[in-house]
Formats: structure tokens, sequence, C-alpha cells
């Protein structure tokens, strides 16, 4: 694949009848070409190698949410989702730190001017590259807590699931206040010794280099604040999320099917899909549940189709079943577990 496959304004203006189309052929291209070949050599790696990125980075995918009039892709949701589900059909370990460092562009690119004024072109452009702390934001007791100091916040607690550690340069972290207030920070990513990182061997996507960040009294300046929000009203937000993380198990799904060669469950891929796409906030844990319980049965489908050769370490079906087990519990929520044990109990059919 070439570095880079032209200025994202160009590839808009060529795009025909519907925006984003050319670009999701381009997603396309790059999951099956770039992506796919590699995908079981990479997850076997201690970590993701940074130039598996960089192609991404130069064609304009770190800020394929961003507005085209601020420099991005400009995809909206519909096509975002279908990006990210071909990115995942290609290489999940790849895309699992693709997505994390989204936050970041975002964060930039709607948050103060300062912050916008020195980090959104260098996100934007993958020149710095970015991961997610949210322990501030799991529901019940905080995880990682916010106290305002002179000139900026302390951060004291953890985050469970930090992913790129090594690759990234810096972390989107929500911490909580005493008053149920989210504070958005960035923070370098480097060890110190008020900040931690302790490795996670993972059975899937495991050169993710996903750790658990530990905050001691870690300090962070205001002019590294992105924003404050009520808890409050972080459910409401989380739900946009939902469908972002499902697109995972989606292209996931799609490609063990792919490799398996047509069968009914090509209909039912449609339909999961279909369940995403026109999911409310209150129906989006039903289809995620929906979606990851479907991949585990298309990467089984496979993993039967295969037969013994499927179990072999570095097989297609033996990653792609351990990945869609993997996404049965990733960025998943109370209620989308509760949906999925109800589901995995059953016949494992959604209405």
């Amino acid at each position: 694949m070439p570095e880079t496959l032209g200025h994202p304004a160009s590839r808009r203006a060529s795009d025909g009848a519907r925006p984003g189309a050319a670009l999701l052929a381009e997603a396309k291209a790059i999951a099956d070409d770039h992506l796919f070949p590699s995908a079981g050599a990479v997850e076997a790696l201690p970590i993701v190698p940074r130039a598996r990125l960089d192609p991404l980075a130069a064609s304009g995918w770190f800020g394929f949410m961003v507005p085209a009039e601020q420099g991005g892709l400009g995809l909206d949701r519909d096509d975002a989702l279908r990006a990210i589900e071909l990115f995942a059909s290609g290489c999940l370990t790849t895309t699992l730190v693709w997505i994390q460092h989204i936050a970041g562009v975002m964060s930039a690119c709607f948050g103060p001017e300062h912050i916008r004024d020195e980090w959104f072109e260098p996100l934007r452009s993958g020149a710095c590259r970015a991961g997610i702390a949210f322990g501030g934001l799991i529901p019940g007791p905080p995880l990682l807590r916010a106290t305002r100091s002179t000139g900026g916040w302390t951060l004291d607690g953890s985050s469970p699931w930090v992913s790129g550690w090594g690759l990234v340069d810096m972390i989107v972290a929500a911490a909580r206040t005493t008053d149920d207030q989210v504070v958005n920070v960035f923070v370098d990513a480097a060890e110190s010794p008020t900040l931690t990182a302790v490795p996670h061997r993972l059975f899937a996507a495991n050169a993710s280099a996903t750790v658990s960040l530990t905050f001691d009294h870690h300090f962070v300046p205001d002019h590294r604040v992105t924003g404050i929000q009520p808890f409050a009203g972080h459910a409401e937000r989380d739900a946009a999320n939902l469908g972002l993380n499902g697109s995972l198990a989606l292209g996931v799904a799609a490609r063990a099917l792919d490799l398996m060669g047509p069968s009914a469950l090509d209909e039912e891929l449609v339909r999961v899909r279909r369940q995403r796409e026109i999911a409310t906030a209150a129906t989006l844990p039903s289809a995620r549940a929906a979606i990851a319980s479907f991949a585990v049965r298309a990467t089984s489908a496979l993993m039967v189709d295969r037969g013994s050769s499927g179990v072999i370490a570095g097989n297609h079906a033996e990653r792609l079943a351990r990945e869609a087990t993997f996404l049965l519990v990733f960025a998943t929520r109370p209620t989308i577990k509760a949906r999925l044990l109800d589901v995995l109990g059953t016949d494992g059919a959604v209405p």
C-alpha cells in the first residue's frame, strides 16, 4: 500500500453520488490489501509497529470524523461506523489502537481554543498520537479522581484499560471530582513517580499494548484541560459511542463469513448491522448484544468449516474466534452484559 492515498479533499471531490462512498471503498482496500494479510503476524508481536498506522495517518484517516471544513474526511455517523467495521475486518489489533486515537483528535477539534491551536493539527495528522484513560467514567465510585490544585488538577486512582502504551504520545484522561463533574485532560504518556503502567497480557489483540495506569497525585496544569462536564450527562453522551464499539465485532464477523463463503449467516449479518444503524440510545445495548453474540457464532461457524486446521495457532479462524470472544467484554456496559447473558443462556437469537 502506498504511504498516502491522496489528499482528502481530492478524494471527496471524486466521490460520486453518495458522500463517503469513495472513502469507504478506500477503507475496504486498506483493510483487504494492507491490514488483513499480516493481521496474524502483527497480533503475535509484542506491540503494533508504529509504522503500521503511518499510512492511515498520511491518508487522512486519523481525522475521518473531523468536519471537512476543518481538514478532516468529514464522514457522517453511518459512514464512520462502516469504516470502523471495515478496518476491524482487516486487523482488530491495529483498529483498537487507531480508534482510541480518535478520542484525542475529537477532543482537540472541539476543545478550547488553546487546545485546538496546540494539539489539533498534530493529532489529526498523526504527528502526535493518543490513547484514552476513562477510569473516571465508569459507573459507581470513580476509579480515577480529580482534585482542584493551584494551577491545575491532581489525579489519583487508576484506569484499567489503556491501549497503545509505547505507541502513543499522550493520553486523554477523564477523572471525576467530589461534586461529580468530569474533568477531561491531556496527559503525557510517560511513566513517572506519579504515573505507572502495568501491562496486561491479553488472549486476543495483545499487541495493542494495553496497560492499567495508576495515578498517584499526578498533577495536570490547567492548559491541558479539554473540558469539564457534569457526570450526570455521561450516560447520554456515552450512548453514541456504543455503536462505534459495536462496529468492531461486525468487522470480525464479516471477515469470518467472507472466508467461509456464502451461507445463511450472510443475511443475518445484514440484519444485525441494520439493528446498529437504526438503534436509539434505549435500544443500543440490545443491538450491541446481538452483534457480539453473532460474531461468536460467525467465527465458530468458520472454525467448523475449516475443521482441524482452524485450531492451529496463526490460522485466521482461531484468531477471529479469539477476537470475537474478546469483543464480548470489550467496551461493554452493565446493560449490554445483562442482555448478552440472556442471549447466551437461551437459543442465541435476539428478537
